[in-house]
Protein backbone atom coordinates (compact mmCIF):
# COMPACT_ATOMS: atom_id res chain seq x y z
CA UNK A 1 0.00 0.00 0.00
CA UNK A 2 1.24 3.51 -0.94
CA UNK A 3 1.68 5.64 1.84
CA UNK A 4 2.19 9.91 1.70
CA UNK A 5 5.07 9.46 3.79
CA UNK A 6 4.70 13.97 3.81
CA UNK A 7 1.16 13.52 5.29
CA UNK A 8 2.39 11.24 8.14
CA UNK A 9 4.92 13.36 8.54
CA UNK A 10 2.95 16.79 9.29
CA UNK A 11 0.30 14.55 11.31
CA UNK A 12 2.94 13.44 13.55
CA UNK A 13 4.88 16.69 13.95
CA UNK A 14 1.96 18.66 15.26
CA UNK A 15 1.95 19.93 18.54
CA UNK A 16 0.66 21.98 20.88
CA UNK A 17 2.95 25.30 20.57
CA UNK A 18 2.50 27.83 23.39
CA UNK A 19 5.16 30.53 22.39
CA UNK A 20 5.02 32.44 19.18
CA UNK A 21 6.90 34.90 16.98
CA UNK A 22 5.19 37.84 18.09
CA UNK A 23 7.00 39.33 14.84
CA UNK A 24 5.57 37.32 11.95
CA UNK A 25 2.33 38.50 10.51
CA UNK A 26 -0.49 36.32 8.48
CA UNK A 27 -2.03 37.97 5.94
CA UNK A 28 -5.98 37.76 5.54
CA UNK A 29 -5.19 35.50 2.81
CA UNK A 30 -3.25 33.25 4.29
CA UNK A 31 -6.04 33.12 7.06
CA UNK A 32 -8.66 32.64 4.54
CA UNK A 33 -6.90 29.80 2.85
CA UNK A 34 -6.54 27.92 5.88
CA UNK A 35 -10.44 28.26 6.84
CA UNK A 36 -11.56 26.94 3.11
CA UNK A 37 -9.29 23.52 3.60
CA UNK A 38 -11.02 23.83 7.02
CA UNK A 39 -14.46 23.67 5.66
CA UNK A 40 -13.67 20.53 3.47
CA UNK A 41 -13.98 18.65 7.22
CA UNK A 42 -16.41 16.18 7.19
CA UNK A 43 -19.98 16.36 8.84
CA UNK A 44 -22.53 14.96 9.85
CA UNK A 45 -25.25 14.68 7.12
CA UNK A 46 -22.68 17.46 5.53
CA UNK A 47 -24.82 19.88 7.30
CA UNK A 48 -21.34 21.81 8.29
CA UNK A 49 -22.13 22.69 11.98
CA UNK A 50 -19.15 25.58 12.26
CA UNK A 51 -18.80 28.67 12.53
CA UNK A 52 -15.67 30.84 12.99
CA UNK A 53 -14.48 34.46 14.43
CA UNK A 54 -10.64 35.13 13.22
CA UNK A 55 -8.79 37.81 16.02
CA UNK A 56 -6.45 38.77 13.58
CA UNK A 57 -5.86 42.72 14.96
CA UNK A 58 -3.83 43.81 18.01
CA UNK A 59 -7.34 45.03 19.17
CA UNK A 60 -9.35 42.26 18.91
CA UNK A 61 -6.86 39.90 20.47
CA UNK A 62 -6.54 42.41 23.48
CA UNK A 63 -10.16 42.34 23.92
CA UNK A 64 -9.87 38.61 23.59
CA UNK A 65 -7.03 37.91 26.12
CA UNK A 66 -8.88 38.45 29.70
CA UNK A 67 -12.05 36.09 28.52
CA UNK A 68 -8.72 33.28 27.68
CA UNK A 69 -8.10 34.05 31.34
CA UNK A 70 -4.47 35.78 30.11
CA UNK A 71 -3.14 32.84 27.95
CA UNK A 72 0.29 34.28 26.43
CA UNK A 73 -0.40 32.23 23.14
CA UNK A 74 -3.55 34.45 22.28
CA UNK A 75 -1.32 37.76 22.25
CA UNK A 76 1.50 35.98 20.94
CA UNK A 77 0.36 34.22 18.00
CA UNK A 78 -0.57 35.93 14.74
CA UNK A 79 -4.53 34.96 14.75
CA UNK A 80 -6.60 33.42 17.48
CA UNK A 81 -9.69 31.26 15.63
CA UNK A 82 -12.62 30.76 17.97
CA UNK A 83 -14.56 27.49 16.61
CA UNK A 84 -17.93 27.84 17.41
CA UNK A 85 -20.38 25.28 16.70
CA UNK A 86 -24.17 25.15 14.96
CA UNK A 87 -26.37 24.65 17.48
CA UNK A 88 -28.90 24.56 14.18
CA UNK A 89 -27.40 23.23 11.35
CA UNK A 90 -30.66 21.63 10.52
CA UNK A 91 -31.15 24.70 8.57
CA UNK A 92 -28.34 24.46 6.20
CA UNK A 93 -29.51 21.51 4.67
CA UNK A 94 -32.58 23.00 2.55
CA UNK A 95 -29.61 25.15 1.09
CA UNK A 96 -27.30 22.24 1.07
CA UNK A 97 -29.76 19.21 -0.99
CA UNK A 98 -31.61 21.79 -2.76
CA UNK A 99 -28.60 22.54 -4.71
CA UNK A 100 -27.72 18.86 -5.20
CA UNK A 101 -31.18 18.47 -6.40
CA UNK A 102 -30.74 20.54 -8.76
CA UNK A 103 -27.48 19.37 -10.16
CA UNK A 104 -28.81 15.99 -10.46
CA UNK A 105 -27.23 14.09 -7.86
CA UNK A 106 -30.14 13.20 -5.74
CA UNK A 107 -33.84 13.59 -6.33
CA UNK A 108 -36.38 15.32 -4.90
CA UNK A 109 -38.04 12.62 -2.86
CA UNK A 110 -34.47 11.57 -1.73
CA UNK A 111 -33.99 15.32 -0.74
CA UNK A 112 -37.08 15.21 1.00
CA UNK A 113 -36.60 11.86 2.65
CA UNK A 114 -33.34 13.68 4.10
CA UNK A 115 -34.43 16.52 5.25
CA UNK A 116 -37.39 14.65 7.33
CA UNK A 117 -34.38 12.39 9.29
CA UNK A 118 -32.50 15.71 10.01
CA UNK A 119 -35.48 17.78 11.15
CA UNK A 120 -36.45 14.52 13.10
CA UNK A 121 -32.87 14.63 15.01
CA UNK A 122 -32.45 18.32 15.87
CA UNK A 123 -36.01 17.83 17.51
CA UNK A 124 -33.86 16.69 20.46
CA UNK A 125 -31.24 19.63 22.34
CA UNK A 126 -29.17 17.03 23.60
CA UNK A 127 -28.79 15.93 19.55
CA UNK A 128 -28.31 19.30 18.40
CA UNK A 129 -25.69 20.22 21.05
CA UNK A 130 -23.38 17.36 20.69
CA UNK A 131 -23.74 16.97 17.30
CA UNK A 132 -22.34 21.05 17.31
CA UNK A 133 -19.34 20.20 19.63
CA UNK A 134 -18.43 16.96 17.40
CA UNK A 135 -18.64 18.39 14.04
CA UNK A 136 -17.40 21.56 14.86
CA UNK A 137 -14.12 19.85 16.50
CA UNK A 138 -13.75 17.34 13.07
CA UNK A 139 -13.14 21.31 11.86
CA UNK A 140 -11.05 22.36 14.41
CA UNK A 141 -8.72 19.22 13.73
CA UNK A 142 -8.59 19.92 10.37
CA UNK A 143 -7.50 23.72 10.97
CA UNK A 144 -4.65 22.51 13.07
CA UNK A 145 -3.41 19.59 10.73
CA UNK A 146 -3.97 22.36 7.78
CA UNK A 147 -1.82 24.95 9.62
CA UNK A 148 1.09 22.62 10.45
CA UNK A 149 0.95 21.95 6.42
CA UNK A 150 1.23 25.85 5.22
CA UNK A 151 4.00 26.12 7.84
CA UNK A 152 2.60 27.43 11.10
CA UNK A 153 1.50 26.17 14.29
CA UNK A 154 -1.09 26.09 16.06
CA UNK A 155 -3.04 25.70 20.14
CA UNK A 156 -6.46 24.61 20.90
CA UNK A 157 -7.72 26.21 24.03
CA UNK A 158 -10.79 24.92 25.96
CA UNK A 159 -9.66 27.17 29.20
CA UNK A 160 -11.88 30.63 28.44
CA UNK A 161 -15.13 31.66 29.99
CA UNK A 162 -17.88 30.68 27.11
CA UNK A 163 -20.58 33.36 29.04
CA UNK A 164 -18.00 35.61 28.41
CA UNK A 165 -16.88 35.42 25.30
CA UNK A 166 -21.12 35.04 24.45
CA UNK A 167 -21.78 38.80 25.63
CA UNK A 168 -18.23 40.60 24.83
CA UNK A 169 -18.69 39.17 20.98
CA UNK A 170 -22.59 39.46 20.87
CA UNK A 171 -22.56 35.75 19.93
CA UNK A 172 -26.33 34.46 18.51
CA UNK A 173 -27.83 31.85 20.39
CA UNK A 174 -27.58 29.44 17.54
CA UNK A 175 -23.85 28.97 18.19
CA UNK A 176 -21.88 28.00 20.80
CA UNK A 177 -18.24 28.32 21.59
CA UNK A 178 -16.48 25.37 21.41
CA UNK A 179 -13.05 26.14 21.42
CA UNK A 180 -10.15 28.60 20.67
CA UNK A 181 -6.59 28.11 18.26
CA UNK A 182 -3.85 29.83 18.13
CA UNK A 183 -1.97 30.17 14.86
CA UNK A 184 1.50 31.76 14.39
CA UNK A 185 5.09 30.85 13.87
CA UNK A 186 6.63 29.27 16.85
CA UNK A 187 8.99 30.96 19.30
CA UNK A 188 9.74 28.00 20.58
CA UNK A 189 8.74 24.27 20.00
CA UNK A 190 6.54 22.47 22.12
CA UNK A 191 7.48 20.48 24.89
CA UNK A 192 7.22 17.00 24.07
CA UNK A 193 4.42 14.98 26.14
CA UNK A 194 3.84 11.07 25.95
CA UNK A 195 0.89 9.43 24.63
CA UNK A 196 -0.35 5.70 25.66
CA UNK A 197 0.74 2.83 23.95
CA UNK A 198 -1.76 1.48 21.10
CA UNK A 199 -2.86 -1.51 23.20
CA UNK A 200 -4.14 0.89 26.20
CA UNK A 201 -6.10 2.50 23.97
CA UNK A 202 -7.51 0.09 20.97
CA UNK A 203 -9.16 -3.01 21.01
CA UNK A 204 -8.94 -5.39 17.83
CA UNK A 205 -12.31 -7.46 17.38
Amino acid sequence: MATDQKTIDILKQRASVKEYDTTHEMTKEELTELLEITTKAPSAWNLQHWHFTVFHSAEAKAKLLPIAYNQKQVSQASAVIAVLGDLEANQNGEKIYSELAEQGFITEDIKETLMTQINGAYQSDQYAREAAYSNASLAAMQLMIAAKAMGYDSCAMGGFSKDAYIKEFNVSGRYEPVMLISVGKAAKEAHKSNRFDIEEVSDFL
